[in-house]
């Protein structure tokens, strides 16, 4: 059987006590309330004011949960929030365009699949929940990169390596197609990620009209193209299904 961590047991039952109880506490209190010793305290302490988690009021010495708990928070909610509204449109995307429908939002230099609707057929299928997709070649990450300006600057830094003899993987080319995709409300990947595979995405904006992810349809490239191009009525389907979602999440008209 593995070993718990010890110190990070004692940092996760520091940030516990911080998160309940008084809004600040000084260093004698925590470590008396955790059973440890002064310098074993400020130690831990230390650490986690070093990554954000805890903060030190300058006035009091007291320490408070820090800014970056917070924003970590926040981003687990507005995943969870993201995803539960766009359940229903995901389905009838799905169901209008008869493709497979993934959600995507940033994470780590990439695209992480937090939604799937299977194509709805009887084809063998695999739930991709979880998947990472580059930002620089699908249509989630050109469109993440286009409006979200982190994704943008993560995009530039990372290595865009070729995955097909259609991936754009210069700098200049690849911004022509973001400064394209904010032009035309969308992206697009025609065989640029997987030979033979097309896909089509928009972005979600919420309350505060930020890009909070990207929602898209992804099928066999005879199907979502037509005499090549992509066929308007899927690219409609899926602006629509990205504004209706961006409505649930507050964000007004678009």
């Amino acid at each position: 059987m593995a070993r718990n961590i010890q110190s990070l047991e004692r940092a996760a039952a520091m940030l516990r006590l911080l998160a309940g109880g008084e809004r600040r506490l000084g260093l004698s209190d925590i470590a008396s309330s955790l059973g440890l010793a002064k310098g074993t305290a400020h130690g831990i302490l230390r650490t986690l004011q070093q990554e954000g988690f805890v903060e030190q009021d300058d006035a009091s010495g007291r320490y408070q949960l820090g800014a970056e708990l917070l924003r970590l928070g926040t981003t687990y909610l507005d995943v969870h929030e993201l995803r539960a509204r766009a359940l229903v449109w995901a389905d009838d995307l799905a169901r209008s365009s008869g493709e497979s429908v993934h959600l995507g939002v940033l994470h780590q230099q990439g695209v992480l699949i937090v939604h799937h609707v299977f194509r709805p057929d009887d084809s063998r299928q695999v739930l991709e929940i979880g998947a990472m997709q580059p930002l620089h070649s699908t249509a989630l990450g050109k469109v993440l990169s286009a409006y979200d300006p982190v994704a943008h600057s993560e995009a530039l830094e990372a290595d865009r390596k070729p995955f097909t003899d259609r991936t754009v993987c210069d700098a200049a080319g690849f911004e022509h197609i973001l400064d394209l995709t904010r032009a035309r409300g969308y992206a697009a990947d025609v065989e640029e990620t997987w030979e033979g595979v097309a896909s089509i995405a928009a972005p979600i904006h919420d309350r505060r009209r930020m890009p909070v992810g990207a929602v898209g349809i992804t099928g066999a490239v005879e199907r979502l193209c037509r005499e090549g191009e992509l066929r308007p009525e899927l690219i409609a389907a899926v602006r629509d299904c990205a504004r209706a979602v961006s409505r649930d999440l507050g964000a007004g008209r678009f």
